[in-house]
């Protein structure tokens, strides 16, 4: 009696491991019908890139900062469709402020890199860009520069690129309105002394000079507030053609001591477009100024630039005149992520060098050999009265006609 309770105890036990594995079996047929192979463990997180952001969140180029900023998260918004991942890698950006000084650039950049930071952008004023450039190329990191126009950054270093236009994109667009008859014609460049007015006055040397003009500049220290001493001498000089480039929040003092002057009624005139604050600045002299333009939002008609209008709307802003540099910078830092499977320098510099992609402004292209971003550039005028003074395209300027020559790298 005590044998047959065993012998039904197994053959119970043993029936029950059949059902058991029949289950299992039905379980993994059906998973293998819904979804393929059974994983034998869920894949492992990819790690998150960081991103240093450094730019003039104060200082005098603090409005071009934030234009930028608001241009990068709109990128990254963007560039990610919305998720903040790039390649399966969460994005996490830290920003520091560098209020135009280079001292203070360095640091930030120094600092981020000692915290194991591999990627940075940023540097709203050339001067800061310069000297974080050298930053990325001693500690081996990428370095995107923007919305700095010094040409000098082209071609610095292998680590370092730009997600803007250069001065001498500037100025390429301005001799498209000068035109090509300017031997013997006197130029005067008017700018601040700085590296980006520097940059302007070599650009202008280098373009409108190779075309036979006689070109001469007129500096003012960035600190100056009084401008009618430099507006006399452009008057006493008795230029053909007058290129200021200008920057920041001394420009209204700027053009109404050249009207004061009375400038306008002899000298032709041609500068860049600036942020859209200056408008109501310039008065009756805006629709008297040809304007070469990096950007005014009205002008593209593409998909990004929609994203980025679209973007800028839902704060009650619309894209100014450095929103699609920082913009462009986060579809630059996206697609190298991506391509390189996280922050390894080598590989993110490769996936940048030769990249032809869609922007706000239309499509651009990373040049290998010195990273010049080329680029369209665009021709415009003022039109309106006082405070209404709007932007008008006069044409589009294709990047072959505006492009750079190669600067090889140091």
């Amino acid at each position: 009696m005590r044998f047959a309770l065993v012998r039904c105890m197994v053959r119970d036990m043993k029936l029950r491991h059949a059902l058991s594995m029949l289950a299992a079996s039905v379980m993994v047929a059906e998973l293998v019908t819904l979804g393929g192979a059974v994983p034998v463990r869920a894949a492992a997180a990819k790690a998150p890139v960081n991103v240093g952001l450094i730019y003039s969140k104060t200082g005098l180029l603090a409005s071009y900062g934030a234009q930028y900023a608001d241009g990068f998260a709109a990128g990254l918004d963007y560039a990610t469709h919305h998720t903040g991942m790039a390649g399966g890698h969460k994005i996490v950006v830290t920003e520091r402020d560098d209020a135009g000084d280079p001292a203070k650039g360095v640091a930030a950049a120094k600092d981020l890199v000692g915290q194991g930071y591999k990627i940075l952008a940023g540097s709203t004023a050339s001067g800061v860009a310069l000297q974080v450039a050298a930053v990325a190329k001693e500690n081996n990191v990428l370095f995107i520069s923007g919305p700095a126009a010094a040409d000098g950054v082209t071609g610095d270093n292998r680590n370092t690129f730009r997600s803007g236009r250069q001065s001498y994109q500037d100025v390429l667009t301005a001799g498209t309105i000068v035109g090509n008859n300017l031997r013997g014609k006197k130029v005067v460049v008017y700018a601040q002394d700085s590296a980006f007015g520097q940059a302007n006055v070599g650009a202008v040397r280098a373009v409108l000079g190779g075309a036979g003009a006689d070109v001469t500049a007129v500096l003012a220290p960035l600190s100056a507030n009084d401008f009618t001493p430099f507006s006399q001498k452009i008057k006493d000089d008795k230029p053909d053609l007058l290129f200021p480039a200008w920057a920041g929040a001394t420009a209204p003092a700027m053009w109404k001591a050249l009207d004061d002057a009375g400038i306008f009624g002899s000298v032709k005139v041609v500068s860049g477009l600036d942020q859209r604050s200056s408008y109501d600045t310039l008065g009756s002299v805006g629709t008297k100024i040809a304007f070469l333009s990096h950007y005014f939002y009205e002008a593209p008609k593409n998909k990004a630039n929609d994203a980025l209008v679209a973007a800028l709307k839902k704060s009650g802003k619309v894209p100014d005149l450095f929103d699609p540099d920082g913009f462009v910078a986060a579809q630059m830092i996206v697609h190298a992520i991506e391509k390189a499977d996280g922050d390894d320098v080598g590989k993110t510099i490769s996936a940048l060098e030769g990249w032809t992609f869609d922007a706000p402004k239309g499509t651009q292209t990373i040049r290998a050999a010195d990273h010049a971003m080329l680029q369209p550039m665009f021709v415009a005028k003022l039109q309106g009265s006082g405070s209404s003074l709007t932007p008008k395209l006069i044409r589009t300027v294709p990047l072959q006609a505006v492009s750079p020559p190669v600067h090889p790298f140091k």
